[in-house]
């Protein structure tokens, strides 16, 4: 009876071993098949292609702000704002009663010194004739005419000068046009008391604009410079008109600035229809084509950390950090620079908490 107990019991425990033992692999087989994968991508390169919009300034294509070089006073005022004005046009004249006296005892000195040189050289020419004849006048004399006519020669070419620097004074109270253009400001008003020493002298007379031909200027960001080349066609539009304009880059200035560490970069537009203002303010469309084709990854395969940036690459289903500098961003993708090849298998959704050697479960 005590035999059976006992075989009974050993029974028991082998059969609850048997269970917990069914069980246990149950559960591991359970745990292997939940495990999640790790998602995993081939490297490989593209050509990325991606417009920036900047904000950028129209401009006359030449704007130029006329001031007085002489004090004087405003006597006629021939154009005003919006006039349309030619090369050359007289726009404003100027009153300085001072210049005109001086030019007037410039041309009385003119005259004079003018009449005392041809005196002093007819004179020297009969002498110098009357000399050939042996005897009749003396070395001495005739040395003494040609001094004296030297020297009323020098006289007259400094009088000369001098009515020429009056006159040039007095060609300054004429203020002309020095191209086509649109007058943009008028800051004067008749009677107004200009130039260097003038209280009208703080503000520009006139600002004349040539508006037919505008200039575009942007200033593009150092990490773009590389993208664009002289001749490019862009878009561009201003808040006020529905329309959008094209323009091709006609000049580039091959520096950064200083301040905003950005290159200035110009476009020529033509404002036949006059729609087009200086001054606006536009915004560019910038198509920044790549060069060459570039390795790119989606976004999450790279990590930022305080070790730096990288993405991991999988080497026998082992994990290995790659370090990289990155370039554009478009959407989900970046382009990535580093020791990397074409078709390696990189971790899609990579973290800090994947280590150097992780196993990797594809």
């Amino acid at each position: 009876m005590k035999n059976k107990i006992i075989q009974s019991t050993a029974l028991f425990f082998a059969a609850l071993f048997f269970l917990n033992s069914c069980n246990s692999k149950k559960e591991e087989t359970v745990t292997a098949e939940i495990e999640p994968k790790t998602a995993t991508f081939l490297l490989a390169k593209e050509k990325l292609t991606t417009e920036l919009r900047l904000p950028a300034e129209l401009t006359g294509f030449q704007q130029v702000d006329l001031y007085a070089k002489v004090s004087s006073f405003v006597k006629t005022l021939k154009v005003d704002i919006g006039s349309e004005v030619k090369k050359g046009q007289l726009l404003i004249v100027l009153e300085a009663p001072e210049i005109s006296s001086q030019l007037a005892a410039a041309e009385s000195r003119l005259k004079s010194m003018e009449a005392i040189y041809a005196t002093s050289k007819s004179t020297y020419n009969r002498l110098y004739e009357t000399s050939k004849v042996e005897g009749t006048i003396s070395k001495n004399d005739l040395e003494m005419a040609s001094g004296k006519k030297n020297s009323d020669y020098a006289q007259y070419q400094a009088a000369i000068a001098a009515h020429k620097e009056v006159s040039i004074m007095r060609g300054y109270l004429e203020i002309r046009a020095p191209f086509d253009g649109i007058v943009a400001a008028r800051n004067v008003n008749l009677g107004t008391f200009v130039g260097p020493a003038g209280k009208g002298s703080d503000l520009p007379l006139l600002t004349i604009q040539q508006q037919d031909k505008l200039r575009l200027a942007v200033s593009i960001p150092e990490l773009y410079t590389g993208y664009l080349h002289q001749g490019d066609e862009m878009s561009f539009n201003v808040k006020s008109l529905p329309d959008t304009f094209k323009a091709k880059i006609q000049r580039m200035s091959g520096a950064l600035d200083l301040k905003l560490r950005s290159e200035r970069v110009e476009m020529d537009v033509h404002n036949t229809k006059g729609n087009l203002l200086p001054g606006m303010v536009a915004e560019v469309l910038l198509p920044l084509n790549a060069k060459d084709s570039a390795f790119v990854a989606p976004k999450s395969a790279v990590v930022n950390s305080a070790e730096g940036t990288f993405v991991i690459k999988v080497v026998d289903h082992k994990a290995t950090r790659i370090n990289v500098k990155k370039g554009r961003e478009i959407d989900d993708k970046i382009e990535i620079f580093g020791d990397l090849n074409a078709n390696d298998k990189l971790i899609k959704i990579a973290s800090e908490e994947i280590k150097e050697g992780d196993v990797v479960n594809e």
